[in-house]
């Protein structure tokens, strides 16, 4: 008989938490009687848009980050990204004092890439449609003496990310069902590992655009499946195919993948504006959707939900959640 190591366990997580303390923000958790009441539940909102940089990415970033040795440190590091793992690991870089090179797409949200450059990241873009963002930033790596910090292939990623729903958990308890974004699987790796582990029967909910549902295809198959790239107003979701270590973990612990489109997402975001109080971007907001239009399922007595981002600047939060024509 032979048994698999899994890539991220609690205590991995647990440690993650240790090394965040003091550096990553333990963000607010909300809640809204006027949301309780449209879904039929006690829904606890971990607010990551709260987070510095903006998203839950930050808390990933740092702790691989900080993993690094000194030489790889005074090098520098790279990733790809869309925008909200480049922020972090921008801003991961100044915190530790090296810099830090991201590969992004030339349509990523200018907010985004104006952020990733204000933390001091230098920028090479390419075509999220047809070029190859790993390779671009491997070639880079290798000719700099950089390091790579993936978005989400990689444990110590996964840990950090896992943080959030630590933090929830310990302060509301026991939770029936737990909700998060599915882009390349990070967020609900960690945080299916730190739920599972604490709560053996949660039920772990993962939430996709209906555009970009690579991870709801990749779990019904049992392996993983690559889609064209998808056109989302979810920027942070547009990804072709699950990644191989989170895919690993999301098979196991993930029960079920719910999809909802671009015009529910942003119903949800103009949702969690008007009654809420707060602002969310698309990726953000697609487990708040899930939950406002019944695509969760039925839904046990108390629910958790990551939002885990609000990085959309005015223009484009007032083209997204304007009055439809």
């Amino acid at each position: 008989m032979t048994t698999t190591t899994p890539p991220v366990t609690l205590d991995d997580v647990r440690d993650a938490a240790a090394r965040l303390k003091g550096v990553a923000h333990r963000t607010p958790v909300l809640r809204s009687r006027t949301l309780d009441e449209l879904v039929g539940a006690e829904v606890f909102l971990k607010c990551e848009n709260f987070q510095r940089a903006g998203a839950f990415k930050f808390r990933g970033a740092y702790n691989a980050a900080s993993r690094l040795t000194p030489e790889q440190l005074e090098h520098g590091i790279a990733a790809y990204s869309s925008g909200n793992h480049a922020q972090a690991v921008a801003l991961a870089a100044r915190e530790l004092g090296t810099t830090a090179v991201i590969v992004m797409p030339e349509d990523a949200p200018p907010s985004k890439r104006a952020a990733t450059v204000g933390y001091g990241a230098e920028i090479v873009t390419y075509d999220r449609y047809t070029g190859d963002r790993v390779a671009i930033a491997e070639t880079l790596a290798a000719e700099r003496g950089l390091t790579v910090i993936p978005p989400y292939e990689h444990p110590h990623i996964m840990a950090g990310q896992g943080t959030a729903a630590l933090e929830l958990l310990e302060e509301v308890g026991e939770l029936g069902a737990l909700l998060t974004p599915v882009g390349g699987g990070g967020l609900i790796a960690g945080s299916s590992t730190v739920a599972k582990g604490l709560y053996p029967d949660i039920r772990m909910i993962g939430v996709e655009p209906d555009a970009g549902d690579d991870t709801k295809r990749s779990l019904e198959a049992g392996r993983r499946i690559s889609i064209p790239v998808p056109h989302t107003i979810a920027d942070g979701q547009a990804l072709h195919t699950p990644g191989e270590l989170t895919f690993s973990v999301n098979r196991r612990l993930v029960d079920a993948i719910a999809l909802v489109s671009d015009d529910e997402i942003r119903d949800a975001m103009r949702f969690a504006f008007e009654r809420l109080k707060i602002v969310v971007e698309p990726s953000g907001a697609t487990p708040l959707a899930a939950l406002l239009t019944g695509r969760a399922g039925t839904l046990p007595r108390r629910v958790g939900v990551i939002i885990s981002g609000g990085n959309v600047d005015a223009e484009r939060f007032a083209e997204l959640c304007g009055t439809r024509p």
